[in-house]
């Protein structure tokens, strides 16, 4: 890092992890990976295709290593990191990017190191290219593949790894960039908190640090060339800033950030045992999304009562053939378990031809579809697969034998897919009644919708005919409502979910559900967000389910107003003629 005259700069980059951290900056430096494009001959290849087995068995060993590392760390850490583990073991295995590594060694005679490096680079490219609306999950996915290929590499080369051991405790730890293995090393103990000048919000090394509960910053630019070693910096993992060299002004206010913070988390952690029930006496159930299953005891410590989005899409990842019934019954069993009485809500596989996935590629049209995001998906993808549907199906009813449970269809906008879906679910359960070893709750579980198109929002007073509950996913909602994906940039502000065209199909679709006597949730990002609580309430929503993180902050929003003030802010904001009138409706009801 350059030396630099001793004044204040400040600095923004993407917040990944919430907190303050005030030391000095002290940078991990990596040295740089030189690859090889040496030519084999026909000879060469077979030594060095054990050359790169005995790199891909090292790979193996240090990830086991960093994951039996991880007991050092805290329950919930490791929780979040320990699977991500898995997923790079899986891809070490015999997996399609080492078969595309080994033919290129074959067919073009590349040594290990070009091969390795040109198939991870052709994977990332090619999942970075794919279509769709969820580039956030492309990112991670080329993510992956491109840190197994560095790692592979070190490994062929010898050359060595990041190290955070001469680091003196207390630092701001600073680099360029960290990758998901190097976050893995970290021993949050150690450090005050963590910069860098690459890197965003969505990758799973900002998933990591959050998981180690350290303030973050990630992609501040230019950050390492103004930093000095050991100059003080302050870290807002909350705001995204980074001051360097801060004043006596600036110091003193970001230690009296650091206490009301301290104040403010355990205030929130005296709400846990309290119930989420506005001043007037109107409850609000507050559930979890569950996305991956390291998340249970994230829920467990939110105060979370059930999980009301299980996305099971996580059990067909990196796998080359979709889960059979048994699989997917244990899994489903042990999460309904962990619960302990408390309701599961299983949301069947929600795919499409935007995402790309081995064991699912099978069941994709063949031809590339035009629009993704309108054609085949959800609901739609799996009644035109009934075996696949069956199966999961199948794994449900035999873990709703454990617990309470709840089956979620996503994509519905037509009265006939519920409708052959829940016949599709009689089958099933007759011919599991059939099998007398297996287990089956006296009653089929209840069937609901997603609620993320217009269509099924205005033909909700007919689907709750054939539904036993509505969850409103207010993501697509938001993207079909508006034409616009979140993917957008910022700056031209047509995806937002406080639109009133959106809140008015919320509110009508709570109506119908009220008027036919169904439950009605809502998930999706706005679920999540306090400032928009009291707006949902108003609107007819009596069950949220959200990101385990924000269970506390939507309870205290709860609690802290009046269903009186609740309806009086939703009739403003249904009125309202846009997304910034909502905001300012809002901000001016804030306490």
């Amino acid at each position: 890092m350059k030396q630099t005259r001793r004044r204040e700069q400040r600095f923004t980059g993407h917040p990944v992890s919430p907190g303050i951290g005030i030391g000095p900056v002290h940078e991990a430096t990596e040295p740089d990976l030189v690859v090889s494009t040496k030519k084999l001959t026909a000879a060469e290849v077979a030594p060095e295709l054990a050359r790169l087995e005995e790199a891909v068995a090292r790979s193996r060993h240090q990830l086991q290593k960093l994951k039996n590392r991880l007991a050092a760390l805290p329950e919930d850490s490791q929780a979040e990191i320990a699977p991500m583990m898995d997923v790079y073991l899986h891809m070490l295995g015999p997996s399609r990017l080492l078969r595309g590594i080994k033919a290129r060694m074959q067919e073009d005679l590349l040594c290990p190191e070009a091969a390795v490096h040109a198939e991870a680079e052709a994977q990332a490219e090619a999942t970075l290219a794919q279509p769709g609306a969820d580039r956030a999950g492309r990112n991670r996915r080329a993510e992956e593949v491109r840190e197994l290929g560095r790692r592979m590499l070190r490994n062929l080369t010898r050359q060595p790894f990041r190290s955070f051991t001469a680091l003196a405790q207390g630092s701001v730890l600073a680099a360029q960039d960290l990758r998901p293995a190097d976050a893995a090393l970290i021993q949050p103990s150690r450090f005050a908190g963590i910069i860098t000048a690459e890197g965003g919000a969505e990758g799973h090394t900002a998933v990591m640090l959050r998981a180690l509960g350290l303030p973050a910053v990630l992609g501040a630019a230019g950050v390492l060339d103004a930093a000095s070693p050991g100059s003080l910096a302050i870290v807002d993992g909350d705001t995204g800033e980074i001051v360097l060299n801060p004043s006596k002004a600036s110091l003193e206010a970001a230690r009296k950030k650091l206490s009301a913070l301290t104040r403010a988390r355990r205030a929130l952690a005296r709400l846990q045992r309290l119930p989420a029930i506005t001043k007037d006496g109107t409850p609000v159930e507050l559930q979890a999304n569950l996305e991956l299953p390291f998340e249970l005891a994230l829920i467990a410590e939110s105060g979370a009562h059930g999980i009301g989005l299980l996305r099971s899409e996580f059990m067909f990842m990196n796998r080359e053939t979709a889960p059979d019934e048994d699989t997917q019954a244990r899994i489903y069993q042990d999460i309904v378990e962990a619960m302990d009485g408390d309701p599961v809500t299983i949301r069947v596989l929600d795919w499409g031809s935007d995402k790309e996935v081995d064991a699912l590629s099978r069941y994709l049209p063949e031809a590339p579809e035009a629009n993704p995001a309108l054609g085949l998906r959800g609901i739609r993808l799996l009644l035109r697969h009934p075996p696949l549907l069956e199966t999961q199906l199948a794994a449900i009813l035999r873990a709703a034998a454990h617990g309470p449970v709840r089956i979620l269809l996503p994509m519905v906008s037509v009265a006939a897919e519920v409708q052959a879906t829940r016949e599709a679910l009689t089958r099933v359960w007759r011919r599991l009644k059939r099998r007398k070893t297996i287990t089956l709750p006296e009653t089929l579980p209840p069937l609901g919708i997603m609620v993320e198109t217009p269509a099924a929002a205005l033909a909700s007073p007919v689907l709750a005919l054939h539904a036993d509950f509505f969850a409103i996913g207010t993501n697509d909602l938001t993207m079909y409502t508006l034409a616009a994906d979140r993917s957008l940039p910022a700056g031209m502000k047509l995806y937002d979910p406080l639109e009133p065209a959106v809140l008015r199909l919320i509110h009508l679709t709570a109506s119908f559900a009220a008027d036919a006597g169904i439950p009605v949730s809502l998930c999706g990002e706005l679920a999540a967000r306090p400032q928009a609580t009291p707006l949902l309430v108003g609107l007819g929503i009596r069950q949220l389910s959200m990101h385990g993180n924000a269970v506390p902050l939507v309870k205290q929003a709860i609690r802290a107003t009046s269903l009186r003030t609740c309806e009086r802010l939703a009739g403003d904001a249904l009125a309202a003629p846009s997304a910034d009138a909502v905001r300012d409706i809002l901000a001016s009801a804030e306490p």
